[in-house]
């Protein structure tokens, strides 16, 4: 999915710097931190996410849109030295 995702960026994963990522009944973030570490942009509204992970190695994020969805805490973005 996220390739497909990334098609705006000749769907090469590591340099992708902003992806659209919403209403797609997404339940955990998985794999952003491995294959997407030069991410600033990131729209996961309308979603099914309850926690916030997979977040903290984005050091570069500077934006991340996480509304409607079900998240009770917000956690997990240490890293993100940008945000």
């Amino acid at each position: 999915m996220l390739r497909k995702k990334s098609e705006h960026n000749e769907s090469v994963l590591s340099t992708l710097e902003e992806i659209s990522l919403h209403q797609l009944s997404i339940e955990k973030i998985s794999n952003l931190d491995v294959y997407c570490r030069h991410l600033k942009i990131l729209y996961l509204q309308d979603n099914l996410i309850e926690r916030m992970e997979g977040l903290s190695k984005l050091k570069e994020l500077e934006y991340v849109n996480f509304a409607v969805n079900n998240i009770g805490l917000i956690e997990g973005i240490r890293g993100c030295e940008s945000l």
